[in-house]
């Protein structure tokens, strides 16, 4: 059979761009080297809990026009994303807040904190940050940065502050109110269900054939097709002829245990440098409410989270979107421009960190710029 769209990829940029195709009268094939649809969002039942196996996701947006697609195809509970910080055994709130600044230096108003951070960064010298650290310390003082940013943060990223760039900080919320809401977005939540079960949705109807490589014979499936959506890294469509994009990669251990609560929060980071894992993430939580009927399970799955060096054959998580490998992938943008009938899209073809809410923007954008 021949197909207008052969779309690679059956994560939320695939999964949307197909079914705007499919909407629109379109014949599409979606194909994914993994055996299972929704890519990174992918979510699969243990212990009655929808378990986050490649990390934890939390849908947020102000973007009304993607929450009200999202809610065509699941229903999201109210979750809020809270997080809290682990230094050595001491718990603060996150995002910074007045929590935070209570538990830190007992300040109780906004000025008092305001007044502290300032004296902090006037100590440090620090007038138009350079980096991370300078970025961070200019922002939250030199006591939260010390305790709550460094040791996390170079986990996470594998270098030190001071080699990082400034602009990862920066969206970082820092509030003096009494906040600890994560995200400043007015839509939030989870898909009741699982993610899987809303990219299932958008599929519906769709022919989708998983457990296949689209490099292993590349001309079969180009053939297939007039054009490809390939939603893949873009230095691999390249044969990484122009060098090797890097990204951090991220290891999970999973375990189930017989007990009801772990942590009694979703996410707990754990910001000091000597803690092996960056954070640990207990799933039910996502899922139900503390005072839910999520306490009267009798088990709860936790993930650890470990960030690595990425290699080639590793799952690509986070861009490096630093000078060189932003040059880098430039040229390969160029590259892509010259390929008429394929688009490139998503986080790895476009080499971007992308929240959901703006990889399904960027695919209802593209899918209306070529489908109209």
């Amino acid at each position: 059979m021949h197909y207008d769209y052969l779309i690679v990829g059956a994560g939320l940029y695939g999964a949307v761009f197909a079914h705007d195709a499919q909407l629109r009268k379109k014949s599409v094939l979606v194909i994914d080297k993994r055996p299972n649809i929704a890519g990174n969002v992918y979510t699969e039942k243990v212990e009655g809990i929808n378990v986050h196996k490649y990390g934890a996701h939390i849908f947020h947006t102000n973007n009304k026009e993607v929450w009200d697609y999202v809610n065509h195809f699941a229903t999201f509970n109210r979750f809020t994303n809270s997080p809290v910080a682990n230094y050595h055994g001491e718990l603060y709130s996150l995002p910074f807040n007045m929590y935070t600044f209570n538990k830190m230096w007992g300040v109780v108003t906004p000025e008092e904190a305001a007044a502290k951070i300032e004296e902090q960064k006037r100590e440090a010298g620090i007038t138009d940050p350079k980096n991370l650290e300078e970025q961070a310390i200019s922002l939250v003082g030199t006591d939260i940065y010390e305790k709550l940013i460094k040791g996390y943060t170079e986990k996470q990223w594998g270098r030190p502050c001071t080699e990082l760039p400034s602009f990862i900080i920066k969206r970082l919320p820092v509030r003096l109110t009494f906040d600890n809401n994560y995200f400043n977005a007015l839509y939030q939540g989870i898909p009741v269900g699982g993610y899987t079960k809303m990219v299932a949705n958008m599929l519906d109807g769709i022919e989708v054939q998983l457990n296949q490589d689209y490099f292993t014979d590349r001309e079969k499936w180009n053939a297939m097709a007039d054009k490809v959506v390939y939603t893949g890294p873009i230095d691999a469509y390249f044969d990484y002829k122009l060098g090797t994009l890097e990204y951090r990669s991220v290891r999970f251990e999973t375990e189930v245990l017989d007990k009801s609560n772990f942590q009694g929060n979703a996410a707990v980071n754990y910001t000091d440098r000597e803690t092996p894992w960056t954070r640990i993430i207990e799933h039910k939580w996502f899922q139900f409410g503390k005072d839910d009927k999520g306490k009267d399970l009798p088990k709860t799955v936790i993930s650890r989270e470990y960030s690595s060096e990425w290699k080639l054959g590793d799952e690509p998580y986070y861009p490096v979107n630093d000078v060189k490998n932003c040059a880098l992938y430039r040229k390969y943008h160029a590259l892509a421009e010259n390929e008429k009938n394929v688009i490139f899209g998503g986080r790895l073809g476009e080499y971007k960190y992308y929240d959901m809410d703006k990889v399904i923007a960027s695919a209802l954008d593209c899918a209306d710029r070529i489908l109209r």
